[in-house]
């Protein structure tokens, strides 16, 4: 008998799509989590925007990150009326959710940062009104949760600042598909069990074209950062094809 022969077929290179999201928009040119940073993300190329969300005293989900104004005003103090005349630069505004969802549209997916008392069913009645492309994530794993029974049709992520202790008890505990850790915990046992789960891993912040090169190697899902234009839109894999002819008689 002789061996079994090995032909050598052409290489084959794939492209693995990796999420590029805007962190609060593009901070770098405009007021974080404003329309005119959400409009700048996008037009940079953009797949994505993050944001962050808390609610008004009369029930408004508004987009802001800290909870209180630059003022020391705590949003959740405020109502409508008055955040939205919050200024933040010369003729640039706190906005209303519904106001970003309308203004992306179908551009862009929208992350949204639950913060806050009540924040993921007041945020989820706008998120249904809209029709955009939305999905939830936040600090608070309770508020996951229950923004999973609500919605179970939303995508829900979990956030994390320090190395997950169980990433996957986690994501079962709240029915959560996307972990955001900070780029920095993020290693191949994370990647690795975030997607043994079925789900996605996100990092943020990412700011530098040596950290998104370091990512995309191990295996993460999408980059957070403040200028998407340093980050990759996909990563080119090359893989050697090959088959055995079975040995002869």
């Amino acid at each position: 008998m002789t061996g079994a022969a090995v032909n050598i077929l052409p290489m084959v290179i794939s492209r693995r799509t990796v999420e590029r999201i805007g962190h609060r928009g593009a901070p770098r040119e405009f007021p974080e989590n404003t329309l005119p940073s959400f409009e700048r993300a996008i037009e940079l190329g953009a797949d994505a925007i993050e944001l962050d969300v808390h609610v008004t005293a009369d029930g408004v989900p508004i987009v802001h990150h800290d909870p209180a104004t630059r003022a020391n005003r705590p949003l959740a103090e405020m109502t409508w009326w008055e955040a939205a005349h919050v200024e933040l630069a010369p003729g640039i505004f706190i906005p209303s959710l519904e106001q970003v969802l309308a203004t992306v549209a179908q551009r862009a997916t929208v992350y949204i940062e639950l913060k806050g008392r009540g924040a993921e069913q007041l945020s989820i009645d706008v998120i249904r009104r809209s029709g955009a492309r939305c999905a939830v994530h936040s600090f608070d794993h309770d508020a996951i949760a229950r923004a999973s029974r609500i919605a179970p049709q939303l995508r829900s992520g979990i956030l994390f600042d320090e190395y997950p202790a169980n990433v996957v008890q986690s994501m079962r505990d709240t029915s959560a598909l996307d972990v955001w850790p900070p780029w920095e915990l993020i290693d191949e046992r994370l990647v690795r069990a975030v997607h043994y789960a079925g789900g996605r891993i996100i990092a943020w912040t990412v700011n530098s074209q040596s950290a998104a090169t370091k990512l995309i190697a191990l295996g993460v899902d999408g980059l957070c950062g403040d200028d998407v234009r340093i980050l990759p839109t996909f990563v080119a894999t090359t893989q050697i094809r090959s088959s055995v002819t079975p040995p002869r008689a």
